[in-house]
C-alpha cells in the first residue's frame, strides 16, 4: 500500500483508539483497524477497564478473513502475558500478512518485543506511521512510563485580566454554559479530576461528569495536606457514584483518615515539605504508581501556580470570558516569585470559540518537541 493509505488507516485508528481516554488506565488507548482489498473487516479499540485490547476486539470482528490482512495499530502490539495473551501472538495466529504500527511501546515488558514477535512470525513490519499523532494521542500513557507520574492538564476559567472571582469572592459563573460543557467533556477523557483543599472547601464540589449521557466517571482528588475536608462533602456523601482519592501529608490527623476510609475513600499519604505543604513531585509519582495516566487540575489558584513551578503541567487549557474584575479580583494562580520573562514554556496549539467564551490549549514545548 502506498505512504497515504498507510496514513489514512493509522490517523482511523488512532481516532478509534481516542474513545478509550478516561476509561482504560493503566493500559493506553490503542485503536486496531484491520484491510484487506482495500475494505475494512475489522475495528476495535481498547475496552473499558483495559481489555480486551484493540487488536482482540478488530479480529474478533474480522473473523477467518484477516488471513492474508494488513492490521493498523496505533502502538507497539504487547508482547506479555497478563490477564490476557499477548496481542502480537493474537495477530500471527490470526495469519495476517501485516501490520502497521507508530511508535514502540516504551512499557520495559514490550519495548521492541512486540514488532520482533510479529516478524518472527513472518509478518511484514512497518513501523513509524504517524508516530507524532499517535504520541500526541497516548501522551498520558507515555508520560506514566516514562516519568512515572500523568500527564496533568491544568483547566482555568478566567476574566480578561486573569481573575477567577471578584472583591467580594464572587466566582458563578464567570464562564458561560458552553465553556462548563466542555470542561464536562474534559473530565470525561481524563482518568481523574484534581482540586485543591481551599477551593474543595470553598466550592463544596461534587466533581463527576454531568449531562453528556455517559455512565462513567472519573476519579475525584483532592490535594488536601492536612486533610481537612469532612466526610459530609458533597464529595464524601457521593462515594458511591464515583471514587474519591485524598492526597494528604504526614501531619493529616489519624481520625480523618480513617473516617474517609470507612466511607470507601482512598487515602494516599504523600511527602510534605518544610511549610506541610504536599510535596507536588511526589504526589504525582503517587498518582502515576497507581496507573493513573492523564489528570485534570481544576484548580485553585495554590495548587495551579504549585504544579506550574514544579514543570509537571503538560498542557494548559484556558477559557477566557469577556469581562473583567479589576485588581481587587482573586487572581487565577497564586504567587510563583517569577523575576524574570525567559523563554516561552508553552506553545499555542488551539484557540476556538466556545459560546460566548474563547477557549486556548497550550502544550509544553519540550512535550511537543519530544512527541
Amino acid at each position: 500500500m502506498t505512504q497515504d493509505t498507510d496514513l489514512r488507516y493509522m490517523r482511523l485508528a488512532i481516532a478509534l483508539g481516542r474513545r478509550g481516554l478516561g476509561r482504560v488506565w493503566p493500559n493506553p488507548a490503542v485503536g486496531c483497524v484491520i484491510v484487506r482489498d482495500g475494505r475494512i473487516i475489522g475495528r476495535g479499540w481498547t475496552q473499558p477497564g483495559g481489555r480486551p485490547h484493540g487488536e482482540t476486539v478488530a479480529l474478533a470482528q474480522a473473523g477467518a478473513a484477516a488471513r492474508g490482512a494488513t492490521a493498523y495499530v496505533s502502538l507497539e502490539p504487547c508482547a506479555h502475558h497478563g490477564a490476557t495473551p499477548p496481542c502480537a501472538g493474537a495477530l500471527a495466529a490470526a495469519g495476517v500478512g501485516r501490520v502497521v504500527t507508530t511508535l514502540t511501546d516504551p512499557d520495559s515488558r514490550v519495548s521492541g518485543r512486540g514488532h520482533a514477535m510479529l516478524r518472527a512470525a513472518g509478518i511484514e513490519v512497518t513501523e513509524g506511521v504517524a508516530a507524532a499523532e499517535a504520541a500526541a494521542a497516548n501522551a498520558g500513557f507515555l508520560c506514566r512510563i516514562r516519568q512515572g507520574r500523568p500527564w496533568v492538564t491544568l483547566k482555568l476559567a478566567l476574566t480578561l485580566d486573569g481573575r477567577i472571582a471578584t472583591s467580594s469572592g464572587a466566582s458563578r459563573w464567570i464562564t458561560g454554559a458552553a465553556a462548563r460543557r466542555r470542561v464536562h467533556l474534559m473530565r470525561a477523557n481524563h482518568d481523574a479530576v484534581l482540586v485543591g483543599a481551599g477551593t474543595a472547601r470553598a466550592d463544596d464540589p461534587d466533581l463527576r461528569v454531568r449531562d453528556l449521557g455517559i455512565d462513567w466517571q472519573p476519579v475525584r482528588i483532592v490535594a488536601d495536606s492536612r486533610l481537612g475536608l469532612t466526610v459530609d462533602s458533597r464529595l464524601g456523601r457521593s462515594l458511591s457514584a464515583a471514587p474519591v482519592w485524598l492526597l494528604h501529608g504526614p501531619k493529616a490527623a489519624p481520625a480523618t483518615r480513617n473516617a474517609w476510609a470507612r466511607r470507601g475513600a482512598q487515602t494516599i499519604r504523600c511527602d510534605g515539605d518544610p511549610l506541610v505543604r504536599l510535596d507536588i513531585v511526589n504526589a504525582m509519582a503517587q498518582l502515576g504508581a497507581r496507573g493513573l495516566t492523564r489528570v485534570l487540575c481544576e484548580g485553585g489558584g495554590g495548587l495551579g501556580a504549585s504544579l506550574l513551578q514544579a514543570g509537571l503541567v503538560d498542557e494548559l487549557v484556558v477559557f477566557s470570558a469577556g469581562r473583567a474584575f479589576g485588581a481587587d479580583g482573586t487572581a487565577g494562580l497564586a504567587g510563583m516569585g517569577v523575576t524574570t520573562i525567559g523563554e516561552r514554556p508553552y506553545e499555542l496549539i488551539e484557540a476556538t470559540p466556545c459560546g460566548d467564551d474563547l477557549m486556548h490549549r497550550w502544550r509544553r514545548r519540550t512535550e511537543a518537541a519530544a512527541g
